[in-house]
């Protein structure tokens, strides 16, 4: 390990003996930024650069970077580099079919094993967003993730929880430049899902979801006409 190597390690491990961890920073600023379109799919991230903009070293940075290439939304590059993952539309479909056999099957599982309050937190955020102005992505996020966490997280299959966490996201990356659009009818859509939970009608909750689903690869095919 080269002094600068060595100089970078002892400078993380300090930081986080002090219960500060700048991995975690620069995974936030990271995520933030794929999410806001700072940085682009396929669009190289340079270390350097990236380093010094958010005043660390490389050696928390790349741990974020490696935590991120977990998660799928960055790819190891040439050497260490890492690249924005890049999913286009075709890789978008193909996997939201594959939620579109997954997400129904959780939401008719989950339906009667989801605690009152959970849903009722869920659809408050779901109303509130229609009625938020201006228009926030990152709350649209938030209460898109806490709608399909819910079913997600009560179906009782943590295998299956996990894989459709997984494809969202990829599908996420696809979406990023298009979610204001989905506002109305994700609300919409999302309302049905959680009414539907509430009544723990599962044939409801799976209809429902996969009728989200298909919206959602209806919109983006009408995008591209």
């Amino acid at each position: 390990m080269s002094d600068v190597d060595q100089a970078e390690a002892g400078e993380t491990e300090i930081v986080r003996a002090g219960g500060f961890n700048l991995s975690n920073l620069a995974y936030n600023a990271i995520s933030e930024m794929i999410r806001r379109r700072h940085l682009r799919g396929g669009e190289m991230i340079v270390e350097a650069r990236l380093a010094d903009s958010l005043g660390i070293s490389r050696t928390p940075l790349r741990e974020a970077l490696q935590r991120l290439e977990g998660e799928g939304l960055v790819i190891k590059g040439t050497g260490r580099s890492y690249l924005v993952r890049n999913v286009d539309l075709g890789e978008y479909l193909q996997s939201l079919k594959c939620r579109e056999f997954l997400e129904p099957e959780a939401a008719s599982l989950a339906a009667g094993r989801i605690p009152a309050g959970e849903m009722v937190k869920v659809k408050l955020e779901i109303n509130q967003l229609r009625t938020t102005v201006p228009y926030h992505t990152d709350a649209h996020w938030a209460s898109d993730d806490n709608l399909h966490e819910l079913f997600a997280r009560h179906c009782g299959n943590d295998v299956l929880a996990e894989m459709i966490r997984k494809l969202r996201v990829t599908t996420r990356l696809f979406e990023i430049a298009r979610l204001a659009d989905r506002l109305e009818p994700d609300s919409a859509e999302h309302l049905e899902i959680v009414e539907a939970l509430e009544r723990e009608d599962s044939k409801a909750s799976r209809r429902a979801v996969q009728s989200h689903i298909r919206s959602l690869g209806k919109s983006a095919l009408d995008n591209v006409r």
